[in-house]
């Protein structure tokens, strides 16, 4: 399945950490690249997003909205063909949160993912990219990466060391299981994925929903 063409595949997911959130998004699927876009709602907070990636799900562009009481911030967030990240970020209101965008891009050299936080959607590039869906690798084998972390609802921009592996290969019977763990934030969880490598289940955050 991870290598066919999927158009306008919905899913959503409830919070698990806030079961007032709710996810939604469209991700159209192709054989090495993927274009998607989605809405978050809680009750101080929704957010609107748009990712383009290009070839081997390399992040092209993020861009995210963030509407409160009172206050709103946009980012947009790029990667150029050369690995350069640059961003353009505006914010209006009193919320009490950090500044939006990204203070140094040279921090996020060798990066090719964005993640944008509390999201589902963006653990989907490096586990297609790592072939983590299906059974190409080995369950002890890692790969570490540099992400560019998009913190939310502030949308400030940090550089993240993530860790993938996979523990079990997706099946048309059963989800996929990827040992995902983040030394930035100090956090380790099992992530359960479909065989599109699209995130069913991941502790602690988020659960899709039908």
């Amino acid at each position: 399945m991870g290598n066919q063409l999927h158009t306008s595949l919905l899913h959503s997911w409830q919070g698990v950490d806030d079961p007032a959130r709710l996810d939604t998004a469209t991700i159209n699927l192709e054989s090495d690249h993927l274009t998607a876009h989605g809405t978050s709602r809680t009750d101080s907070y929704a957010v609107s997003w748009a990712l383009t990636t290009v070839e081997g799900w390399v992040t092209r562009r993020l861009t995210v909205t963030v509407h409160g009481n009172g206050w709103s911030r946009h980012l947009e967030l790029e990667r150029a063909d050369d690995g350069a990240w640059s961003s353009e970020a505006q914010s209006s209101g009193e919320s009490g949160l950090p500044e939006p965008g990204l203070a140094d891009a040279s921090l996020l050299a060798g990066a090719l993912d964005c993640d944008l936080g509390l999201c589902p959607v963006t653990n989907t590039m490096p586990v297609l990219r790592l072939g983590l869906h299906s059974p190409k690798l080995a369950p002890a084998d890692e790969t570490e990466m540099a992400m560019a972390w998009v913190e939310v609802p502030s949308l400030r921009v940090v550089p993240s060391r993530q860790v993938y592996s996979q523990v079990r290969a997706a099946s048309a019977e059963r989800d996929g299981v990827v040992l995902f763990s983040s030394d930035s934030r100090g956090f380790t969880a099992e992530i359960s994925v479909d065989p599109d490598g699209i995130v069913t289940d991941y502790p602690g955050l988020a659960t899709r929903i039908h």
